[in-house]
């Protein structure tokens, strides 16, 4: 009997790619969530049944690489959080607003 690949395997593949090149965006992040959360059900039928499906190693790269785009996307924003909030504080409000309100 001829393997089926893993259904959404490419996808999940395709967005932690994503996730990890817009890794310090709020992009990544949503590209890293989106690709751990359609990989759940690929890898739930893949322990069911394993002697069907093939492609594991490219959903399980995939996962891999959403969650390192989720770290990056998560420190990226509490780093651009961090660096308004030290900008604000030290900062003179007239050249604050000159760069940051348009």
């Amino acid at each position: 009997m001829e393997k089926r690949i893993l259904p959404n395997a490419t996808a999940t593949l395709i967005l932690g790619i994503a996730s990890l090149v817009f890794g310090c965006f709020f992009v990544g992040l949503l590209f890293g969530i989106i690709g751990l959360a359609i990989s759940g059900k690929s890898k739930k039928a893949y322990l069911q049944n394993p002697d069907i499906y093939e492609g594991y190693a490219q959903l399980n790269a995939g996962r891999i690489m959403s969650v390192i785009g989720i770290v990056l996307g998560g420190l990226a924003i509490v780093w651009y959080l961090v660096a308004v909030l030290i900008f604000d504080a030290f900062m003179p409000r007239e050249l604050f607003e000159e760069l940051f309100y348009f």
